[in-house]
């Protein structure tokens, strides 16, 4: 069995289209801090130089060894290093930022595209918020790693390798007086990253919470007002939002606390140094020349210095590792609906519909379906009546496969709906659901929406057929007019009529009417009713509807109840049983009390 690679191992695989901009970026990095360290060499050198006591490489370059010549040398040497530290400075900065938005866009492309091929029930059972954050704060915090954090723990590792070098080769002994302290700081950093995880894990789910709370809010902000309970969801707001400000001052109280001791040991190597250093120099026994004394006193802090940022490092490096946990733990988790291997395509589709013995049930609890069993022949219109929860608008999600049978089976044409391609099962239906989403864009876009090639004539004819050209005529921008944020600027029956205008132009064999009037007035409902047969002609039609005057006139209708079908056959037939359909027309006609 494989090893399953760690998440940061994962994000780092995303790298390996850019490889050519990661290895540019790593090179130029290196150079730079190379040449950042450099500093202390030259001031190391020119002390030495004017007390005549050049270094030996010197002689190299020079018969000579007058120091003012040397020190000219070395003066212009310097400016020359400061120069390529810069150039080199802006072309590591330049690369790690355009490969962090190059991996950044990838990464979100690749969630996006995999949270939306999840299954219905995914949605069902996560927060939006917590979704929103991971599209968005989380795969932001790893652009950010990648952008900044990865570029010092790379810097990072080039001081240790490069100063260690030069201190080692210059005073083994006094080297390891200066490095007394890192293994104590390395223990400590390693420590304060074990105890701050589960501490930015709680921050990571306090800001999904409260990202949740905050789009459940906006969004049902007409619900709010209508019940004078803005005061309740501000107290709801405020506690998720402290919840977020304790988690975040948990890991705030450690994180502070870091710095102040890691200066606590690098003053202890540093002062170590400049004491026996000091002492090598007066004693003038040869060990350490007064150039090299100042080399090691800017090196060594050079050295540890960067340790108090060990700390901020380890910080990022943890948030995004939880970044990367979440967001590749969603990568990783396939789709319980999706494609089999051996899936088939509908090239034709006539729109014969079976339901074969079918039990569903969600999650948990019992059978929303109970044992299924009807079918509808080809350019057949089929009404669903029944009371709530019988079970009507989960047929619907099976039949587009937003959820699976429990058993038996859901067949078009006669092949089972898990046999075929998802989209050329969906393709083929054109659905009108009672929950009405708009996309922000114009009344054309919308009803449009997920088709090619349209013209403003086919929208407007689909328009007609749906009720809905009347109004947008009375619109001063007509067919260009912004519905807004989820149409919220038209009203139920506009939206309803606009989704109507949309299943229309989609010109599916098979069409699914969801409560399709539900809001619409009852003058408007016997409009779309004379419609009806127009645009289903040829077509396979099944309407769900709570208004019984809906399908009175359907080829038949099946009745259901506690998940079975109960009753099934034509309006006047079922009204002559005097059953359950005929107890809902009778209450809904007025000609029944209801007990």
């Amino acid at each position: 069995m494989p090893k399953e690679q760690s998440p940061i191992s994962q994000l780092f695989a995303y790298l390996k289209p850019f490889k050519g901009l990661f290895n540019f970026s790593c090179a130029s990095s290196f150079v730079n801090k190379v040449l950042d360290l450099m500093p202390p060499l030259l001031v190391a050198w020119v002390i030495d130089t004017v007390r005549r006591e050049p270094p030996s490489w010197i002689s190299y370059f020079f018969d000579s060894l007058e120091p003012f010549p040397i020190a000219v040398f070395l003066a212009l040497l310097g400016v020359g290093i400061f120069a390529f530290e810069s150039i080199f400075e802006w072309m590591y900065q330049y690369g790690f930022m355009n490969l962090a938005q190059k991996v950044q866009h990838s990464l979100r492309m690749d969630a996006y595209n995999h949270i939306q091929a999840r299954e219905v029930e995914f949605f069902e059972n996560h927060r939006m918020g917590e979704t929103m954050a991971m599209l968005n704060d989380d795969v932001n915090q790893l652009e950010r790693f990648l952008n900044t954090s990865f570029n010092e723990i790379l810097q990072l590792a080039v001081l240790f390798l490069f100063a260690g070098f030069v201190l080692f080769t210059t005073s083994w002994e006094l080297a390891l007086i200066g490095i007394i302290p890192i293994p104590i700081i390395l223990w400590g950093s390693l420590f304060y990253q074990k105890k701050i995880s589960p501490r930015y894990q709680r921050v990571r789910q306090a800001v999904g919470a409260l990202n949740s709370r905050l789009e459940n809010n906006i969004a049902g902000i007409l619900v709010i007002k209508s019940f004078t309970a803005e005061k309740f969801e501000t107290k709801r707001v405020e506690e998720a939002s402290k919840e977020y400000k304790d988690s975040n001052y948990n890991a705030i109280i450690l994180s502070s606390v870091y710095v102040p001791l890691i200066r606590m040991g690098v003053s202890l190597g540093f002062g170590g140094v400049l004491l026996v250093g000091s002492y090598w120099v007066l004693q003038e026994n040869g060990i350490l020349t007064v150039g090299e004394l100042v080399l090691f006193s800017m090196m060594i802090q050079r050295l540890l210095w960067p340790l108090t940022r060990l700390g901020g490092i380890l910080d990022e490096l943890e948030r995004a590792r939880a970044s990367a946990k979440r967001t590749f733990g969603l990568l990783n988790t396939e789709s319980k609906i999706q494609d089999s291997s051996d899936s088939k395509s509908l090239a034709k589709v006539s729109g014969e519909i079976e339901f074969d013995n079918v039990f569903f049930k969600y999650t948990q609890g019992e059978n929303v379906l109970k044992g299924l069993d009807f079918k509808i022949n080809s350019g057949e219109t089929v009404g669903f009546a029944g009371a709530t929860g019988a079970g009507k608008s989960t047929l619907i999600k099976l039949l587009l496969r937003l959820y699976d049978v429990t058993e038996g089976a859901v067949k078009i044409d006669g092949i089972d709906t898990r046999e075929l391609k998802l989209n050329d099962l969906r393709k083929n239906i054109a659905l009108v659901s009672q929950d009405v989403y708009l996309f922000h864009g114009t009344i054309a876009e919308n009803i449009a929406y997920g088709m090619e090639n349209i013209s403003l004539e086919e929208i407007i004819e689909a328009s007609k057929m749906a009720q809905l050209h009347s109004f947008v005529e009375t619109l001063q921008e007509g067919y260009e007019t912004i519905v807004g944020e989820r149409g919220i600027k038209l009203s139920g029956g506009q939206r309803q009529r606009l989704s109507i205008a949309r299943a229309i132009l989609k010109d599916a064999p098979i069409m699914v009417f969801d409560e399709a009037t539900s809001s619409v007035d009852t003058e408007t409902e016997r409009e779309i009713q004379e419609n009806l047969m127009k645009f289903t002609a040829g077509k396979t039609a099944l309407v769900i509807a709570h208004r019984l005057s809906t399908i009175r006139h359907a080829d038949k209708i099946l009745v259901l109840k506690d998940g079975k079908i109960t009753e099934e056959g034509h309006h006047d037939d079922l009204l002559e049983l005097n059953g359950v359909y005929s107890d809902l027309w009778h209450i809904q006609s007025g000609d029944l009390p209801t007990k």
